[in-house]
């Protein structure tokens, strides 16, 4: 088992994206497993979302960041997020640690260095959406002082699916974290 103390936090680039790709498929198929179609799950393929995420990182623009958590042995997890308009907000798109090396604290400590990295492009609060269904993030994001704020239908995966926002109006609370 990987100790917290292993494990860095950089900034993702093009070279990253096997490796985030891996990180992507496999947390989908820990997370989601028993909330998503398991047809759906099966059919992602790493390949594809290694193309995107190579195509992503190339045309990074600023707002944009991808940090990636590294173990000895490679990437466990990663944050992707970016800054919006001129309405100082941050949303976080993604956050998935392996669970290999979750309850270590990484997935507390890439959120906060995503949120030190927003707040400095300008950010003054964060949000985040996460499946209903997925009950051990939403406590891990109210754990954390997020705040449900609003609902919505997810379309795809078949339908039926609905997710929540979790919202810091604060993104300093968020950034002490580390």
């Amino acid at each position: 088992m990987e100790r917290l103390d292993d494990m860095v936090i950089v900034a993702a680039g093009p070279g990253d994206a096997g490796a985030l790709a891996e990180v992507h498929v496999t947390a989908w198929r820990e997370t989601y497993r028993g909330l998503l179609p398991s047809a759906y799950l099966a059919q992602m393929n790493t390949g594809l979302y290694a193309r995107r995420w190579r195509r992503q990182l190339m045309a990074a623009r600023p707002p944009e960041i991808v940090l990636a958590a590294e173990a000895r042995d490679g990437l466990v997890g990663y944050c992707a997020g970016q800054t919006r308009g001129d309405d100082a907000s941050a949303e976080v798109s993604t956050l998935y640690v392996l669970q290999t090396a979750q309850k270590l604290g990484l997935g507390r400590r890439l959120l906060a260095a995503s949120a030190r990295v927003l707040r400095a492009r300008g950010a003054g609060s964060l949000t985040l959406w996460v499946l209903n269904g997925n009950t051990p993030a939403r406590g891990f994001y109210e754990h954390l002082g997020g705040v449900a704020v609003a609902e919505r239908v997810v379309r795809g995966w078949g339908g039926g699916f609905r997710e929540t926002a979790y919202h810091w109006a604060d993104i300093d609370s968020l950034a002490r974290l580390a």
